[in-house]
């Protein structure tokens, strides 16, 4: 990443392997978690871990943005004509372009 601090890129390199679903599943499990404790009376540990599901959502968030931000960086440095090569299989580099109907 560019203009970012060495302890920077080495956390942002380890969180992009973690799938953004894990931060949503776990903040539904703490909303969950805090629903049961509410119903068990425990008001107080209940709003502690209903607390964690917007922290989780926003890490969630923060981690999809970094793995953003690097797809579009990949993109920079190999240029347009690689990625459409990249992304279009051997057969459509092939097929001839359809002609327009007018």
């Amino acid at each position: 990443m560019k203009n970012e601090d060495v302890a920077t890129t080495s956390i942002e390199q380890v969180t992009k392997k973690v799938p953004s679903v894990s931060f949503l599943g776990l903040a539904i499990g703490a909303m969950a978690v805090s629903a049961t404790l509410m119903v068990l009376n425990r008001k107080s540990w209940a709003n502690f871990v209903g607390q964690w599901a917007p922290t989780l959502l926003i890490l969630g968030t923060y981690n999809k943005i970094v793995k953003t931000l690097d797809d579009s960086q990949q993109v920079e440095r190999t240029g347009p004509t690689q990625l459409v090569t990249a992304l279009k299989s051997a057969d459509e580099l092939n097929r001839p372009t359809p002609l327009p109907l007018s």
